[in-house]
C-alpha cells in the first residue's frame, strides 16, 4: 500500500494545521462477485493511529463504509517541531505506515 500525508511546511506553536492522508486501498467490502461469480474476500482498513512527535493525536476505526482509497483530514495543534506518523492495519493483518515532517517556529 501507497499513501501520501500532507502537513503544512511551517507552522506557528500553537497554530491548529490540517494534517491529511490519502491511503491506496481498495476497501474491499466483502458483498462483491468478480467475473466467475466467486465473492470478493473483505479487505478493509480497520485501525488507524497517527502521532504526533510520538503522542496519539487521531485514531479512527473504520469499517466497510468507507470507500476505496481512503482520505482523512484532522487538526492538530503544533506545539514543536516533530513528525507525524500514520500506522494503520487492514483485514489482512498487511500494515502500513505514512509521515510527514512538521517545522514549528517560536
Amino acid at each position: 500500500m501507497t499513501a501520501r500525508i500532507q502537513v503544512p511546511q511551517r507552522a506557528r506553536r500553537g497554530e491548529i494545521v490540517d494534517v491529511r492522508i490519502v491511503i491506496q486501498h481498495p476497501m474491499e467490502t466483502g458483498f462483491r462477485y468478480d467475473a466467475l461469480g466467486r465473492q470478493t474476500p473483505r479487505n478493509v482498513i480497520h485501525t488507524l493511529v497517527c502521532r504526533y512527535d510520538g503522542a496519539d493525536v487521531f485514531r479512527a476505526e473504520m469499517g466497510a463504509g468507507i470507500a476505496a482509497n481512503p482520505f482523512l483530514r484532522f487538526p492538530v495543534r503544533a506545539k514543536g517541531t516533530g513528525d507525524i506518523e500514520c500506522r494503520w492495519i487492514d483485514s489482512e493483518n498487511v500494515a502500513g505506515v505514512a509521515s510527514a515532517r512538521l517545522t514549528v517556529a517560536a
